[in-house]
């Protein structure tokens, strides 16, 4: 097995990218969003992934994101920043400054305006990325339904491995679990997996995934804690239960949102437990006032605030002043 000097497990929320209405960077909420997370208990922070709005952001900006969870986070909890770009000279960039920075390690998803021909394409274009952080392990973002690059990872794991000396493992944000559970297996262990489809978070428990990734963590911990407890419990019926209760909370986040990634409606239920984080910034679109309110009588619907967030007091409160 791989020496586990990076090695996480637990939930990993992505976090969001705090703006303002106007789209510039709120940087000042991140600390209360830094301090919720860690009071929910989660294990890592991934920043700058779809779910931040990496990809929508500049390199300058990213950075500033980045120090500021850095700054906020102070060394209690271990960071995973997203470096990858269109431009890889400016994915080398980010990458320098997430090791200069600070951060525990580092994640890339490839390009996709112009799109990886092949395995060793992506190899290539990989250690270029990584050259800006030689010290850093580094997590292969797996996500073909974005990037419209899908690829064997056994085969890139096992074909990169030499070629890519800083590669730790794989944010695997598929739905192929058999091909998850081949990448656990690999090499007696030797990579770190951590399953990014947090409605079928269970799944990836069952096939071994040592750790999860995802968006729904950030005001829905506590849930997914309880199904994580519950399956190494060995508890079954209680880990099917409340992942039941995770996907039924999910269809009712896409219900109400625009379509798409549904970035706006994930960002929107952090104004829903009290944590704001702002509209995303275009081409997604936020939702209306009127869609937040619906979502929020929703959640309070299907109980969300007795197993998913731990804030109801401040929620209630923004319902009123949203009604008002």
């Amino acid at each position: 097995m791989k020496d586990q000097t990076c090695w996480i497990t637990g939930l990993v929320p992505a976090v969001f990218t705090p703006l303002r209405p106007d789209g510039s960077l709120n940087l000042e909420q991140i600390p209360p969003i830094v301090e919720h997370l860690i009071a929910d208990g989660v294990s890592a922070l991934y920043v700058c992934g779809g779910t931040g709005e990496g990809p929508s952001l500049s390199t300058e900006e990213r950075m500033e994101v980045g120090e500021a969870y850095l700054g906020a986070a102070a060394g209690r909890i271990p960071l995973i920043i997203q470096v990858g770009h269109n431009s890889v000279r400016e994915a080398r960039r980010l990458a320098q400054h997430a090791q200069a920075a600070g951060a525990a390690a580092i994640s890339a998803v490839p390009p996709s305006f112009f799109k990886i021909s092949s395995l060793d394409v992506l190899i290539d274009t990989l250690s270029v990325i990584l050259n800006g952080a030689p010290d850093l392990p580094f997590y292969y973002y797996h996500i073909p339904r974005l990037t419209d690059f899908d690829l064997d990872v056994v085969e890139f794991l096992e074909k990169s491995a030499d070629r890519l000396p800083t590669l730790n493992g794989v944010k695997y944000s598929n739905f192929t679990i058999y091909e998850m559970q081949a990448c656990v297996e690999l090499d007696d262990g030797r990579f770190n997996i951590l399953f990014g489809s947090d409605e079928m978070l269970l799944s990836g428990l069952v096939g071994g995934a040592q750790g999860a990734v995802g968006s729904t963590y950030n005001f829905a911990a506590p849930l997914y804690t309880k199904v994580i407890s519950a399956f190494k419990n060995g508890d079954m019926a209680a880990a099917t239960k409340w992942q039941g209760m995770a996907a039924k909370m999910i269809r009712h986040i896409n219900a109400i949102g625009n379509g798409g990634h549904n970035g706006a409606a994930l960002k929107a239920m952090m104004e829903v437990i009290g944590l704001d984080c702002g509209p995303p910034r275009l081409p997604q679109v936020a939702l209306q006032p009127e869609k937040v309110r619906a979502l929020h009588a929703k959640m309070i619907d299907i109980g969300f605030f007795d197993w998913g967030s731990q804030r109801p007091a401040t929620a209630m409160g923004l319902l009123t002043k949203a009604a008002g």
